[in-house]
Formats: structure tokens, C-alpha cells, sequence
């Protein structure tokens, strides 16, 4: 399996609240979160892991250019106007096969992300798999509506009333997404969210992978939460 991480946002909010860390080198528990995506990448049979940092970032770069890994990583350090468009330019360095994509403040028990992998690896009908939660406390979160067989049918700015699952911002995909990424990319379109959109307007067929919890370090008092939820992972 070939990952990537997208660690390329200025991580504003944290600095505003007094945190002097770049995000990717905030410690949970005693280790920096770009260094825990790596671990588990690592224990989920990772080929390769391709990274992508801002400009503005050159702290977070040296860290990784200084650090050995078992694994090749690849860095880009480049600023993006959105995340769609720091997964574009990961896009050209990525193998054509399977990865999984996630941004660097996603935490998620690792026990989870274990059988998520397991299962899209084992998976060779859809063309996507993507995490989802039931745990809702996102800033404005992207509801995901599926199907009694949990494929994917629409992703959602607003809630609606059979609403049960929001984006976990994991994305297992194969390079059939690239045709779609590129689209998006030469029509303007500037978000995420409008990329999954049009990967199911291309009739992908995408499925969604339940997590039981995913939090986004955003602000300051989201790093004793995650802290507190790496704490209840059980293999």
C-alpha cells in the first residue's frame, strides 16, 4: 500500500491559540503527529509514503529531510491554495495503484485504520474506500449519504434527515481518481469535498468504512482530547 499526507495548511489556529509547534511537530503523548501517521503507515505494509509540506513550513522540512525512515518518503514542499490542490501535486509523485490519503491532523485509533487497510486491500471491486464516523464534532462537517450496502451516493454540506455519517478525511483510492482530480483541478474547483463529489457524479463506485471516532486537531484544546483518545486504542 502507498500512502500520502497532506501537511501542507499553516496550522493558524494553533499558533493564534498559543501553540509554538507546527502542526505536523505538535507531540501527542510524546510523539509528533507526522512521526505517528508514519508509525502506522509503516505497520500497514506502506511501499511508500509521499508528503506534502508548505513553503512556509521549513522547520517541518528539515525534520524530515534530517530523519531516516524505513520506508522511502517522498517530500514535497510546496504551498497549495487547498488541500484538493496539495493532493493534485501528490498526485504526480504517487505509484499507479492503490493508496490511502489522509491529512496530518486526522487521529484515529490505529486498530481501526488496521482493518480499514486490510479491507480495501482485499477489496477488488470498488474504487474507493473511505472512512466515516458517526461522531460528529467537526466545524462544518461533510455529510456522507449511502446506501443499505454503505456505497457512497452524495456527500453533503448540510445535514439532512436520514443523516448518520460525516467524512472522516481518510481516503482510499486507486490512480482512476487522478482522471477526475485533474478535471477538477482545470475547472476551478478549489475544495476537497468537490472532488469526492465528482468522483460519485463519474459513477465511482465508492464505499464508506465505518470508524468508530475520528477527531481533527484544529485548536489548542484538541491536543488533550486526541491525547485522551490515543489512550482507549485497543489492537
Amino acid at each position: 500500500m502507498n500512502y500520502a499526507i497532506i501537511a501542507a495548511g499553516d496550522g493558524s489556529r494553533l499558533v493564534k491559540e498559543g501553540v509554538g509547534s507546527p502542526k505536523p511537530l505538535v507531540c501527542l503523548n510524546g510523539e509528533r503527529m507526522i512521526d505517528r501517521l508514519i508509525r502506522i503507515f509503516c505497520a500497514n505494509n506502506a511501499q511508500s509514503i509521499s508528503i506534502i509540506v508548505n513553503e512556509k513550513m521549513a522547520e517541518v522540512s528539515e525534520y524530515l529531510k534530517n530523519k531516516s525512515f524505513p520506508v522511502k518518503v517522498n517530500l514535497i514542499v510546496k504551498s497549495t491554495p487547498s488541500s484538493m490542490h496539495s493532493f493534485y501535486e501528490l498526485s504526480k509523485i504517487l505509484p499507479n495503484s492503490k493508496f490511502c490519503l489522509t491529512t496530518v491532523d486526522t487521529i484515529f485509533k490505529e486498530s481501526e485504520f488496521s482493518r480499514y487497510i486490510s479491507e480495501f486491500e482485499k477489496d477488488n471491486i470498488s474504487d474507493g474506500l473511505f472512512a466515516v464516523t458517526d461522531y460528529i464534532e467537526d466545524e462544518s462537517p461533510l455529510y456522507v449519504d449511502t446506501n443499505q450496502d454503505m456505497k457512497i451516493t452524495d456527500f453533503k454540506d448540510k445535514i439532512f434527515d436520514s443523516a448518520k455519517f460525516i467524512s472522516g478525511g481518510i481516503y482510499c483510492l486507486n490512480s482512476k481518481s487522478f482522471e477526475v482530480l485533474e478535471d477538477a483541478i482545470n475547472s476551478n474547483q478549489s475544495r476537497m469535498r468537490n472532488f469526492q463529489r465528482a468522483l460519485i457524479h463519474n459513477n465511482f463506485n465508492i464505499k464508506a468504512y465505518l470508524f468508530s471516532k475520528i477527531i481533527d486537531v484544529d485548536h489548542a484544546s484538541d491536543i488533550a482530547v486526541a491525547e485522551e483518545f490515543i489512550k482507549t486504542d485497543v489492537c
